[in-house]
Order: C-alpha cells, then sequence, then structure tokens
C-alpha cells in the first residue's frame, strides 16, 4: 500500500505520516523545500520523540519524497497509483496542492479503486474546500474524475511544537493524539490508520477539538504574551492566565452542550486532558509560536470569534472568549507579518471598520458591540 502526504513538515512526519506508515503504507511525502525533501531521501529512517507522561520513541520507515515545485509530474505519478492521499499544510494552501491532486487522478487507472483522499487540518471541512478546489479546476471533466477518489473529513489532534535546532529530521510531540474520520464515504473499505475512529457525524467532533484545543492553546499564548511569559506550559502555571483560559473553554463547553448535546461531565473531563496536555513541561512550545497568525486566529470561522459568534445568538455567555480576543490584539510579534498586518490595521480603521473587516461579523450581530469595545480598548 502506499500513502502521498503533502507537508512534510514536523506535523507531515510526526503525526500523520507516522500512523500512516505504521498502518502499513509506504509513505511519499510532497513538499515545497528542497532541503527538507534531500534530507528525507538521505534518510533510512527518522524518529518520533514522544515527550511526557506515556511517552515513548517510535522509529518510521518505509518514505521518500517528491519535490513538488521541481517535479509536478513525478506528484501526479505518485498520486496516480496512491491508495491514500493527505495533507498538512495549512487551509490556505489547500488550493495550491489541489492542482498535483488532479493531476494524479487524470493519470490514474479508470479501474483502479478509488484513492482515499483526506484532508489533515485545523479547520472545518477542509477535505470539502480541497475537493471544490479540485473541482473547481477540472470543470466539465470532473464528471469523469469523480470516481476515482473518495474525499473523507477528518480531525486531528496532536501538539507538534517548534522544534530543538540540529533535529534533522526526527520529530519531537507530544504522547497525545486523536485522529477521527468520517466513516460513511470509505463504506466498508476504510483505510488502514491504527489509532483513528470512524465517525458517522464528525462535526461534533471536529467543533469539540477546535474549540477546546485550538481555542484554549490560543487564549493561553494570548494571555501569557500579555503577562510576557515565554512558554505555554509556563503560562498555565500562572493563575491569572490560567484561569482565563479555563473560563473561555467554559464558555465554548457550553456552546457544544447547546449544540451538540455533549453531557457536561464528559466535557469538563476533555477540558481537564486539554489543559494537562498544555501543562506539559517536556513540550518546548512558546506563546510566540502558538500566537502567530493572528489575523486567521481571529477571523470568522476561526477559534474565536466561530464558537463566540454562536454563543452570542444562543444568548450564551462571551465574556472570557472576548477578553481572548482583546489579548490577541495586543499581540505584537515584529516576526510575524500578520501580527505586524494587525496592528497596521489597528492604526489605520476605526474600531467598527476593523471589527468589520477582520471578524467578519455584521454590524447587527449581538457580537459585534462587543469586539468593537475591545478593539477600541486596544487602539486607545
Amino acid at each position: 500500500m502506499k500513502a502521498v502526504h503533502f507537508g512534510a513538515g514536523n506535523i507531515g512526519r510526526g503525526f500523520v505520516g507516522m500512523l500512516l506508515a505504521e498502518g502499513g503504507y509506504d509513505i511519499v511525502f510532497s513538499d515545497v523545500a528542497a532541503p527538507l525533501v534531500a534530507a528525507i531521501n538521505a534518510a533510512d529512517a527518522y524518529t518520533v520523540h514522544e515527550v511526557g507522561e506515556g511517552g515513548r520513541d517510535r522509529v518510521v520507515t518505509g518514505f521518500r519524497a517528491v519535490d513538488s515545485a521541481e517535479d509536478p509530474a513525478g506528484v501526479a505519478r505518485e498520486v496516480a497509483t496512491a491508495d491514500v492521499v493527505t495533507c498538512a499544510v495549512g487551509p490556505t494552501v489547500l488550493r495550491f496542492i489541489a492542482p498535483h491532486v488532479l493531476a494524479g487522478l487524470r493519470e490514474r487507472a479508470a479501474d483502479a479503486a478509488p484513492v482515499q483522499v483526506m484532508a489533515c487540518e485545523n479547520a472545518i471541512g477542509a477535505t470539502d474546500q480541497l475537493r471544490a478546489h479540485i473541482e473547481e479546476l477540472a470543470g466539465d471533466e470532473w464528471a469523469a474524475l469523480a470516481p476515482r477518489a473518495v474525499f473523507a473529513n477528518t480531525a486531528v489532534d496532536r501538539i507538534v511544537p517548534g522544534q530543538p535546532e540540529g533535529a534533522g529530521i526526527d520529530v519531537t510531540v507530544e504522547p497525545f493524539f486523536e485522529w477521527a474520520i468520517e466513516a460513511r464515504p470509505f463504506g466498508a473499505d476504510r483505510p488502514s490508520i491504527p489509532g483513528a475512529h470512524f465517525v458517522d457525524d464528525l462535526a461534533p467532533y471536529i467543533e469539540r477539538k477546535l474549540f477546546t484545543v485550538n481555542t484554549g492553546h490560543a487564549t493561553a499564548a494570548y494571555l501569557g504574551a500579555a503577562r510576557r511569559i515565554e512558554r505555554i506550559a509556563d503560562a498555565l502555571a500562572d493563575e491569572t492566565v490560567a484561569a482565563g483560559v479555563a473560563s473561555a473553554l467554559e464558555e465554548t463547553s457550553a456552546l457544544l452542550a447547546a449544540k451538540h448535546g455533549f453531557p457536561a461531565e464528559e466535557l469538563a473531563e476533555y477540558r481537564a486532558t486539554i489543559l494537562g496536555r498544555f501543562r506539559n513541561p517536556h513540550l518546548p512550545d512558546t506563546v510566540q509560536r502558538v500566537g502567530r497568525q493572528p489575523l486567521r486566529k481571529l477571523s470568522r470561522h476561526e477559534r474565536f470569534v466561530g464558537p463566540a459568534a454562536e454563543a452570542a445568538e444562543r444568548g450564551l455567555p462571551t465574556t472570557a472568549l472576548v477578553a481572548a480576543m482583546g489579548a490577541a490584539l495586543a499581540f505584537d510579534n515584529p516576526e510575524d507579518p500578520q501580527s505586524v498586518e494587525l496592528h497596521e490595521k489597528l492604526a489605520a480603521l476605526t474600531a467598527s471598520e476593523f471589527a468589520a473587516e477582520v471578524t467578519g461579523l455584521e454590524k447587527g450581530h449581538p457580537l459585534f458591540s462587543d469586539i468593537v469595545e475591545v478593539v477600541a480598548a486596544a487602539q486607545a
């Protein structure tokens, strides 16, 4: 069996690629970073170091890499004969890998089993987004190509921090991981992924993960940065930060319970697990790394505005989530282009203009005035 994975970075190697290899697939990584491709092809194995309670070293073998910038035809050939195609490239990059997947489908034998495509991104419906990009490129040709692939949305969760210098292609990760996958598209022919669980309705799992793990992680980063704390684990050791994160997650849990029917006890246990992961002292994660790209994190369907908007529409509390957004507005990382752009927008736009442009909320939305208030405070 063969799997093609787009994005040979730390998540690709330390999570998705590792589990696919353990499932019996030969892995072909596709990436645009020539030095990384060369390093992968020069190695016979790499090690995923799980740090923290229950962690162990996992050795990955049976892989190679293709430079999709230099050899797009080679990538297409690999996709054409793959059993599985996955990606971990970031939602905004999906449109750039769509042409490679489409080219592979064009070369795929019409009588071959359909390739199983899964986008492993921190976004709701990422596989649907990838499929939409492919369909748009294919145009009228899509009707003939569609039977050559099946697409399933997924929810993935594993903290992969910034890596220590000199690690090569080894990856340091936390022991915990979760990979939930839509079962329905595959029928009885599910991919072989150890530890993954297949569910009939993925939406509750995606939102529980995004609105707890991603919201909590970013909240810890922005509140920690405001208190000049460097590491995420240290931020959670600060009583003020810990209380702010806990309050924000209680608000997202209230929404998850109301919307999806999760039992309160189950959500409380899930929150405790997530906060325990953030406190892992063996993960060298920083508030600057986790807090980067604040404009994306403040956008309409992301980890703050997404749950807060739905909570406000239901009359549920949003005070802590709005406070976290206020901390995000103060985040200042000169090496992060989005942080720089955020402060440029704060200087150039009115509070109302900024709120509308960045969050995507309409002025009549029940959350809008609260957002305007924290923006104005950030501009003062």
